[in-house]
C-alpha cells in the first residue's frame, strides 16, 4: 500500500460523517471548561456511543486500532534513530478503553453525560490519551535540529513525512499490505450516510425530533446542524445555555427512537453497497487486517 492509500485510509477515518470542520482530532484537541469552570474528570465514553456500529467499521481502523498502528510506528522509529545513534524516547501507550468511540458524533451528541457536562463540545481526551499526548509534544519540543531531520526528514515537522525514520517506519508497516481501492471506501461512507438522512423512515424520526426540540424552544431540522451552530459553539467555554440544549438534544434523541431508527437505516444501505462491490470490500478488509497484523508482529518484538 502507498503512502498516499495510508493517508486516505486515515482521513477516512477522521473525517467519516460528523465533518472535519465541527470537531477537532484529539492530538489537538483543547480542553473545554465546564459550565462555571468547574473541572470534573472526564467521563468514559457512554454506552450510547460505544455501541453505534455500521458495516463499513470493519474497513477502516478504529481511533483504538490506529493507536496501535502509531506505536508500532514509533517503535520503528525508534531503531532507525539508534542506527544513527540518535536518542528516541519511545511514548507510553493509551488504553484501549480509553480511546474515542468511532461513532460518537455520528448522529449528533448522544450520551447524557457528556452533554450534561460539555453540551455539544468534545470531552477532554481521557487520561492514557491524554499522557501519550503530553508526552509526545514534551519529545517533540526536546529534539534538536539533528534529530528532528532525522526523525521527520528535510521538513523536520511531525505529520510530514518527505523523509526521515517516521517515513522509513510508515513504509516498513505497509510493505505486506496488498493494494485496495480506499477511494471507494472514503466515497460509500459518505454516500451512505447522505443517503441515510434521505431514507423515508429517517426523514419522518427528524421531523419528530425537529418537534421535540421546538417544543423545548430550539429550532433545528436535522440532528447535526446543532453541531454547526456557532452561536453554542463560542469557543472553549461551555455555558449553561448550550448544556441545556445539548440535554435536549439528547432527550429528544431517545424519545423518537432517532439513533435506531438511522442507525437500522445506515445499516441496511451500507450492507447494500458491500454487497454491490463485494470483491472490492473483500481487498479493503484484507489490506485493513494486513496493515493491523503488521503494526502487532512490531510490538511483539519490542
Amino acid at each position: 500500500m502507498s503512502l498516499c492509500s495510508r493517508a486516505v485510509l486515515v482521513l477516512v477515518l477522521l473525517c467519516v460523517v460528523t465533518g472535519c470542520a465541527a470537531e477537532v482530532d484529539s492530538a489537538s484537541r483543547s480542553k473545554p471548561a465546564a459550565a462555571g469552570g468547574a473541572t470534573t474528570p472526564v467521563p468514559p465514553p457512554g454506552d450510547e456511543a460505544v455501541s453505534i456500529s455500521v458495516p463499513l467499521d470493519r474497513y477502516d481502523p478504529s481511533p483504538a486500532e490506529l493507536e496501535v498502528i502509531d506505536a508500532a510506528e514509533d517503535v520503528l522509529v525508534g531503531e532507525c534513530m539508534r542506527r544513527q545513534g540518535l536518542s528516541w524516547k519511545r511514548l507510553p501507550r493509551a488504553a484501549a478503553k480509553d480511546a474515542e468511540p468511532r461513532n460518537r458524533r455520528r448522529y449528533g451528541v448522544v450520551e447524557p453525560e457528556v452533554a450534561r457536562t460539555y453540551g455539544y463540545h468534545l470531552p477532554p481526551d481521557r487520561p492514557t490519551v491524554a499522557r501519550r499526548a503530553a508526552a509526545e509534544a514534551k519529545r517533540r519540543k526536546g529534539l534538536d535540529d539533528m534529530e528532528k531531520k532525522a526523525a521527520y526528514g528535510s521538513e523536520g515537522r511531525p505529520g510530514k513525512t518527505s523523509g526521515g525514520c517516521l517515513r522509513k517506519a510508515e513504509e516498513t508497516l505497509l510493505e505486506e499490505v496488498p493494494d485496495a481501492d480506499f477511494g471507494l471506501l472514503n466515497d460509500t461512507i459518505g454516500a451512505t450516510y447522505e443517503q441515510s438522512m434521505k431514507d423515508r423512515a429517517v426523514v419522518r424520526v427528524f421531523r419528530a425530533w425537529s418537534a421535540c426540540m421546538r417544543r423545548a424552544g430550539y429550532r433545528y431540522a436535522d440532528p447535526m446542524e446543532p453541531l454547526a451552530d456557532e452561536r453554542r459553539l463560542n469557543g472553549d467555554q461551555v455555558s449553561e445555555g448550550e448544556i441545556r440544549q445539548a440535554r435536549a438534544d439528547v432527550r429528544c434523541k431517545k424519545s423518537t427512537d432517532l439513533v435506531l431508527v438511522w442507525n437500522a437505516a445506515e445499516n441496511r444501505i451500507q450492507r447494500a453497497a458491500t454487497e454491490k462491490n463485494s470483491a472490492a470490500f473483500a481487498e479493503l478488509l484484507r489490506a485493513q487486517r494486513a496493515w493491523m497484523a503488521a503494526a502487532h508482529r512490531v510490538l511483539d518484538k519490542s
